[in-house]
């Protein structure tokens, strides 16, 4: 993994290769894009060590969607996903008046390490109007890369500190009435070949998934243009569900394989969660990026000889 290159266009983006295969791994991209999106930076493109490319960004379907992001889709009334807002009993309505922001402040870490590399952040969190909601220190490493296995690994950690007088509350659409929508927190778009991918859990498989909770979840699909498969696989750190003053709060996925792939550790699926001012809620996630179309004992094997 030695020779990781980064290079930091500033004010855009930040891109890592690998040296060994010549592959762009990733960009990171901060450059503020449409307020109707909810701007907020996220990794896109993702590719695999191969050069595949793992993620979407601005489908037709759901401009918002970029790559991988955390967002926050209801917020004590305001929208940091992007796009048309939930209303219960009326469905999406285009309500711009909601839609907020996750804006860059700076960057207190952008190195290449001798195993890993860094993206240290620092973020602020605000509705339409521009006040200061939240304030959030943002971690992500890529590690673990492993040409000779085709895999390489980031884990992604935040820290999100409620600024305002209230409790900030952490929703979903279906904290707000509608069924297997509870998507928030962080948000992975698979590319548009990924639909109908399969979606393997440590104890089953298929979108009947949804809504339940396990420390792991991956979906595989099929490439265009190139043959062969990827894999990601998401992972909980064994502390999310039981960190922060907030008290235990599990997480649930929201899972899908149709009409798009999309995966996300929802905060907040069922259960709206609450965070009082000035304290901070953290989570740390793990996604591992691989070559392959990888069978459950391949992960479950991965996943023992990587521990948090």
């Amino acid at each position: 993994m030695t020779g990781l290159r980064l290079v930091h266009a500033h004010g855009d983006r930040i891109t890592l290769t690998e040296p060994a295969t010549g592959v762009e791994l990733l960009s990171y991209v901060y450059a503020a894009e449409a307020a109707w999106e909810a701007p907020k930076p996220y990794l896109h493109p993702i590719r695999t060590l191969a050069g595949d490319i793992v993620t979407d960004y601005r489908p037709n379907d759901h401009r918002w969607h970029k790559g991988l992001q955390l967002t926050a889709s209801h917020l004590s009334g305001a929208n940091l996903w992007g796009g048309n807002s939930y209303v219960h009993g009326e469905g999406y309505l285009e309500l711009p008046e909601r839609v907020g922001s996750m804006t860059h402040v700076g960057f207190d870490e952008v190195a290449a390490h001798e195993d890993r590399a860094v993206i240290a952040e620092r973020l602020t969190w605000h509705p339409y109007d521009g006040e200061l909601w939240a304030e959030e220190a943002r971690r992500i490493e890529v590690h673990d890369v492993r040409p000779e296995s085709g895999s390489w690994a980031l884990t992604w950690t935040s820290a999100v500190t409620n600024r305002r007088d209230e409790p900030l509350r952490f929703g979903s659409p279906t904290t707000a009435g509608r069924e297997s929508a509870g998507y928030t927190g962080l948000f992975w778009r698979g590319p548009r070949a990924f639909r109908d991918g399969r979606i393997i859990g440590p104890d089953g498989e298929g979108p009947e998934l949804m809504g339940t909770q396990s420390s792991w979840l991956a979906l595989s699909g099929e490439h265009d243009g190139t043959d062969g498969h990827a894999t990601l696989v998401f992972a909980h750190a064994p502390e999310n569900d039981h960190a922060g003053a907030q008290g235990a709060h599990p997480a649930h996925w929201f899972v899908r394989n149709e009409p798009f792939a999309g995966i996300a550790p929802s905060w907040s699926f069922y259960d709206e969660l609450e965070l009082a001012p000035g304290d901070t809620l953290t989570r740390r996630y793990r996604v591992v990026v691989a070559d392959g179309a990888w069978e459950r004992e391949e992960i479950t094997k991965y996943l023992a000889a990587h521990p948090w």
